[in-house]
């Protein structure tokens, strides 16, 4: 159960500092509004009628406040004169302390990425390495055992392909290694874009220390494990009514079954897409986390749906211009895939194509977090004053 300030808006602290610690004051022009001029002493004066030539320059006329036109054409008052002075948000970062648009967070993305290059691209470049070789040296091993056991199989043909079988099989036997590896660099990452919203910049030996990272790990696991079991939930029964002779009720149960999967998968994906930088960023618990961030996306779930849809495509399609080209290049100049010229080129396209992916990916989960609670919680105020402490 969760407690009814669980809602409450989370005061911003700098991730790696001690949430105990007091708040710094804040400066006295950091989101306040310039105090009022005192009038002078005596009696109250009008204001000045504004003067406006008349049609044709046929003398003066006098109108009332602002330029607001009226029901006879003439100004009238009630709008704000042309040029008048109004509020800029602060932007001492990546992104204006405001609620954002499409285009300001995939901007903030970039930025995030040229305001911290050393932890973004060298720390992301560094870790994706090495699960990527990992992956592709457990995959180059099993594949020939998978091979030789599905040669065994009478209705597959050993010429028809074992080999790229076997392959296929061992690249998607160790598939979690990569997965797990850019959950954990998700989570670091959030910790520097989230520095460089105020104008700071995280050293990469602080990024690590940081052991929030486990909770994010842990939930990335429950959460595998919850989308296995509702695949199962539907799998099972399939298999089972198609063993017995039920192949219409198969047919159908599968369908329904499958479109309710997806539906259900939909919904909660979004749902929960703010839970690494909750996680990351607020110093709750997980499970108090994961309700705070189910509530947060209340209200905002085609929004953020749309965006990361959106960011998605991109990082497909651009994944696929890099893995793609370098994947033939390697199979025609080495005679296949599972060569080992092949396999080196491969590697090489995948590490540069899941550095950006990855990059680019959390910098956006990271700024609708901060976009969310802007529109929400104001905080936007409290990242001004945390960027006016600071500087």
């Amino acid at each position: 159960m969760t407690s009814p300030h669980d809602d409450a808006p989370q005061p911003w602290t700098s991730p790696g500092s001690n949430p105990g610690t007091s708040p710094q004051p804040v400066p006295p022009s950091v989101g306040r509004p310039p105090a009022a001029p005192v009038p002078p002493a005596g009696p109250p004066v009008a204001p000045p009628v504004p003067v406006h030539p008349g049609p044709g320059g046929a003398g003066p006329q006098a109108t009332g406040w602002g330029d607001q036109p009226a029901w006879n054409g003439q100004p009238g008052w009630g709008a704000p004169a042309p040029g008048a002075w109004r509020p800029v948000a602060a932007q001492p970062g990546i992104v204006p302390l405001r609620p954002l648009g499409l285009g300001e967070i995939l901007d903030g993305s970039f930025r995030a990425v040229r305001a911290n290059p050393r932890v973004m691209f060298g720390l992301s470049a560094i870790v994706v390495t090495v699960a990527v070789v990992l992956q592709y040296v457990l995959g180059w091993y099993i594949a020939p055992f998978v091979g030789g056991a599905l040669s065994d199989i009478d209705d597959v043909d050993p010429a028809a392909g074992s080999v790229d079988l076997g392959a296929s099989f061992g690249q998607a036997l160790t598939t979690p290694i990569t997965s797990l590896a850019t959950t954990v660099l998700t989570g670091w990452l959030i910790i520097s874009v989230s520095r460089s919203v105020i104008g700071q910049r995280v050293e990469m030996r602080e990024v690590l220390r940081s052991r929030r990272i486990w909770l994010v790990l842990g939930y990335t696991v429950l959460a595998a494990i919850a989308v296995a079991v509702a695949v199962a939930v539907v799998v099972v029964p399939v298999v089972l009514l198609a063993t017995s002779g039920s192949g219409g009720l198969a047919a159908l149960v599968g369908v329904l079954g499958g479109i309710a999967l997806l539906v259900a998968l939909f919904v909660a994906f979004t749902r929960t897409l703010l839970v690494p930088p909750a996680l990351m960023l607020e110093g709750r618990r997980l499970w108090p986390t994961f309700g705070r961030a189910w509530r947060l996306t209340r209200g905002s779930f085609w929004r953020l749906f749309g965006i990361y849809l959106l960011v998605s495509v991109i990082v497909s399609v651009v994944t696929q211009i890099i893995v793609t080209p370098a994947t033939l290049l390697g199979t025609f100049a080495f005679g296949g895939p599972d060569a080992f010229g092949a396999i080196v080129i491969a590697a090489f396209a995948s590490i540069i194509a899941l550095t950006l992916s990855t990059t680019f990916l959390a910098s956006v989960v990271a700024l609708l977090y901060i976009d969310v609670r802007m529109r929400r919680e104001g905080l936007d105020v409290e990242l001004a004053r945390a960027a006016g402490a600071g500087a």
